[in-house]
């Protein structure tokens, strides 16, 4: 199965909201290593694990891409580390985020990459087979409703969507910074956690049904089918 995109899909773009565009956040991934943090407005902080992202899928990664069907739209893509993944296992794959200097890494792989939002207009809408929510990525705009509504319009029926989730139940939506630790903050911008069962509180109201659990390497997924 063809992994290419055309050229012309890779050039378009979308507005692209602020706070993944912030100097630490961009300074990080042109460096390949931290320190970053989420900062709440209280002070306490989420490491964000930026030598994982720039690395190459690791064995939980590949749990998650072993379960993928069909085309592949990574949601949050970062540097592109499950983009190329996906494309190395021979899906049709393509990442959208935010944050120029994460699409940059992204097509450096040779992977395919869009500069958007996952709310804006996006290719294959509707078809895609499997959407990857990963890296916390579920908390994307922190509305975890809103969120899962617009994966189910990406997906074609029955397609699935697999999320990491916290290792705890754990049901927040916050404001956060993105923070270098050395002082340097991004915009305020919105965000989620969710453990597994927060998730599916969320998602079974919306017609989604667990179709797998599994926690490997310290962390926890979870794949939704849309039925």
């Amino acid at each position: 199965m063809s992994t290419a995109l055309p050229d012309a899909t890779l050039r378009r773009t979308g507005p692209a909201a602020t706070p993944w565009r912030a100097d630490p956040y961009t300074n990080a991934l042109r460096n390949g290593h931290g320190p970053l943090f989420l900062r709440r407005s209280d002070g306490w902080l989420l490491p964000l694990d930026v030598e994982r992202w720039c690395a190459d899928a690791d064995a939980a990664d590949l749990s998650a891409l072993r379960r993928c069907e069909g085309s592949v739209l990574d949601i949050g893509c970062g540097p592109g580390r499950l983009v190329a993944g996906a494309a190395a296992r021979g899906h049709r794959a393509l990442g959208v985020d935010v944050s120029q200097a994460a699409v940059d890494h992204t097509l450096r792989l040779g992977a395919a990459a869009l500069l958007r939002s996952v709310f804006d207009a996006l290719p294959g809408e509707g078809r895609w087979g499997t959407a990857l929510l990963i890296d916390g990525n579920v908390g994307i705009g922190g509305d975890p409703a809103a969120l899962l509504k617009r994966v189910a319009q990406l997906l074609s029926p029955g397609g699935l969507l697999i999320a990491e989730t916290v290792q705890m139940d754990v049901d927040e939506r916050v404001e956060v910074h993105v923070d270098d630790g050395h002082g340097a903050l991004g915009e305020l911008f919105p965000w989620a956690r969710l453990g597994t069962p927060a998730l599916l509180r969320h998602a079974r109201p919306l017609g989604w049904q667990p179709a797998d659990q599994w926690t490997t390497g310290g962390r926890s997924f979870l794949a939704l089918r849309r039925v």
